[in-house]
Order: C-alpha cells, then sequence, then structure tokens
C-alpha cells in the first residue's frame, strides 16, 4: 500500500485570521476525592491549581504530542474547573490569530488537566486491589470553535 501523506499540510497560504476553540471532559471521582477537591486537601496540593498549570501546559506543547499540529502562537488560554455530580469538569478555551485552529490544543489540555487531577487523588481512588473502580475520563469533546472575527 502507497503512503498518501508523507508531511504536514500546509498551512502557508491560508489567511491569518482569529480562532478560539472550547473543550471539555469530565474525571469521575468518588464523593471522597470531590470533596478533597472541593476543600482543597489533597496531600499533593491544590487539585486544580495544579491541574490548570498541567493543561496550560499541554496546551503549549501540543505539537510535540501531535506531531501533524503545526507550533502556533498562543495569545490566550483559560481553564475553568466545575464540580458536578460524581465528577470533575475541565474545560480549556485557547485563542490565537493564525492560520490553523486550536482545537487539538483544547483537546491536549483538557485532556492533561483531567488527568493531573486523577494523578494528584489516585491514593484516594484506587480500592484494595490497586483498581480504579469509580475514576474514569469522560465526554472530551470540542464544545465550540470560530473562526474569524469581526471585529478584527
Amino acid at each position: 500500500m502507497e503512503d498518501s501523506f508523507t508531511g504536514i499540510i500546509d498551512v502557508g497560504s491560508k489567511p491569518i485570521v482569529a480562532r478560539e476553540a472550547v473543550a471539555t471532559g469530565l474525571l469521575h471521582l468518588s464523593l471522597e476525592s470531590l470533596d478533597i477537591v472541593a476543600n482543597g486537601r489533597s496531600p499533593k496540593g491544590d487539585v486544580r491549581e495544579a491541574s490548570t498549570v498541567a493543561a496550560i501546559q499541554a496546551v503549549k506543547e501540543t505539537p510535540r504530542t501531535l506531531p501533524h499540529c503545526h507550533p502556533i502562537p498562543i495569545e490566550g488560554c483559560t481553564v475553568d474547573w466545575t464540580i458536578e455530580e460524581q465528577a470533575l469538569r475541565c474545560t480549556v478555551s485557547v485563542r490565537t490569530h493564525w492560520s490553523t485552529g486550536v482545537e487539538m490544543e483544547a483537546l491536549c489540555g483538557v485532556n492533561a488537566g483531567l488527568l493531573c487531577a486523577w494523578d494528584m487523588l489516585k491514593s484516594v481512588e484506587k480500592d484494595s486491589k490497586g483498581q480504579y473502580p469509580t475514576a474514569h475520563l469522560d465526554g472530551v469533546r470540542v464544545v465550540r470553535k470560530s473562526k474569524g472575527d469581526p471585529h478584527d
């Protein structure tokens, strides 16, 4: 079988426009873990604070993880956390003015943020056999993406 693609897509002729992507996802947790998150009682530090840093780092490092993503200037990134019924939600918004979108960056941010939170709560989430009966990621998706801004 012949390879049909051997490099990165050329976006050099595409116009530079305002772009934004918002992604979200859930980490299902035990009630004990959610209480720890809500009250900042993790022995490893504040779960949301550390996981925000992980999400931002992942946004900036996306091309190092996903080989077909272009390095792009990240002009803005917000990470929001909400505690929902039996889950911790991470929502990441990424903004740039560039010739390609930022949805992969937003998705990488969500995944890294949620994985950091899981890592910080492993000791609570593990059962007596070292398994994770409750903890799992769910619903990681792009909520919205936009291209172009009439006010630019």
